[in-house]
């Protein structure tokens, strides 16, 4: 007989089995336990509302991707190439984890004040991120700012400002890559799916540069 606390972890399991390829519009309470073979009624004992269960299940999302920023930035030393590689998996997730992003950044699951699963808003699971992001910036800009030492450099945003725009624009070549929009600006191919390692590069290195400025500059 399943613990408490491995019934709740099959119901988050579950439920991250079913948004991976069908999208958050699969994730009913009643198909999750369907799914997990409990009573349609068993997930209120763990979860007191669909909102905390879907936090539960997004929060899993929010783990995977910092995994895979870690793995990406391990063995790249310089800042700058830090976050071409993080910006390249944030690219690279939206596009295989559709259903999955789309439940992270639900704007009902992250703008709740009333509602909170174990204590914790899904807001605050994207602070890790953005703050990596906001540090790897201020280290560019330090590199940046060295480099001008025989003139003085623009003066440059705080670095959570420039996070943010970056972040920003990476989430929009994504979202645009996905609807096939920028396919058609660009007369990229293929016209659906994740772009080819080329493009993506291509793509990430204009949006550092828009923010960062270019690497020689």
């Amino acid at each position: 007989m399943d613990s408490e606390g491995s019934l709740r972890e099959r119901l988050i399991d579950v439920g991250v089995d079913l948004v991976t390829p069908e999208g958050s519009a699969s994730l009913g309470l009643r198909e999750i336990a369907r799914c997990a073979g409990v009573s349609h009624g068993a997930p209120r004992r763990y979860f007191p509302t669909h909102h905390a269960l879907l936090s539960a299940i997004a929060r899993c999302g929010f783990e995977d991707l910092r995994a895979r920023f870690g793995a990406a930035i391990a063995n790249t030393a310089s800042p700058r190439a830090q976050l071409q590689a993080a910006a390249r998996v944030y690219v690279g997730y939206v596009l295989d984890c559709r259903g999955m992003f789309e439940l992270m950044f639900r704007h009902g699951l992250l703008d709740s004040r009333k509602h909170a699963s174990d204590g914790l808003r899904l807001r605050e699971s994207t602070l890790p991120l953005f703050e990596r992001i906001v540090a790897l910036v201020a280290r560019c800009e330090v590199e940046r700012d060295a480099a001008h030492r025989s003139g003085p450099a623009e003066p440059a945003p705080p670095p959570t400002v420039t996070a943010a725009a970056l972040w920003a624009n990476l989430h929009g070549v994504a979202q645009l890559w996905a609807w096939g929009s920028l396919q058609l600006a660009l007369d990229a191919e293929p016209p659906g799916g994740a772009p080819r390692g080329d493009q993506l590069d291509r793509l990430v290195a204009a949006v550092l540069d828009a923010h960062l400025g270019p690497v020689n500059s």
